[in-house]
């Protein structure tokens, strides 16, 4: 987090990272002002912005349903997640794991599965089986992965 808690992934009602420019151009072209741009990035933007659900279950839901727009909304989410994932990998030059923990970590394969499938560069290799399975010690990782991915 920097500054504010707006740095870093999008969530669930905030933005994630933006381009700063954002604040002048919606001043401009929405009229908004400084207080109006605040509320916005913070509590009207991030998955529920993106396509009106901010728990990730109900995302689940709505795409299986075939809500393009959700699904939109989750891809945006696994690509800023890649991308943080990866940075930070390169900054600690590797890791052992990837530790998906909280609600993401508990319930949401669909997360889970496509962020893995994206790292496969990195040596991760998705265990489409053991990423469905709910467990104590639970793995989304294939054992002859070069990364372990846990829940």
């Amino acid at each position: 987090m920097g500054l504010t808690p707006l740095q870093g992934l999008v969530m669930g009602t905030r933005s994630g990272d933006v381009d700063p420019g954002i604040s002048k151009y919606l001043s401009v072209a929405a009229g908004m002002n400084a207080d109006d741009v605040d509320d916005l990035l913070n509590k009207r933007s991030g998955m529920g912005g993106l396509c009106g659900y901010t728990d990730m279950r109900d995302v689940k839901t709505q795409i299986e349903a075939g809500n393009e727009q959700v699904k939109l909304a989750l891809d945006v989410y696994v690509h800023r997640l890649v991308g943080y994932i990866g940075s930070y990998i390169a900054i600690l030059g590797g890791v052992d794991a990837l530790v998906f923990t909280a609600g993401v970590g508990e319930n949401a394969s669909h997360v889970r599965g496509p962020v893995i499938e994206r790292l496969k560069a990195l040596g991760f290799e998705l265990d489409e089986g053991a990423n469905l399975v709910r467990s104590k010690e639970p793995a989304t990782s294939r054992p002859r992965s070069r990364r372990c991915a846990s829940l």
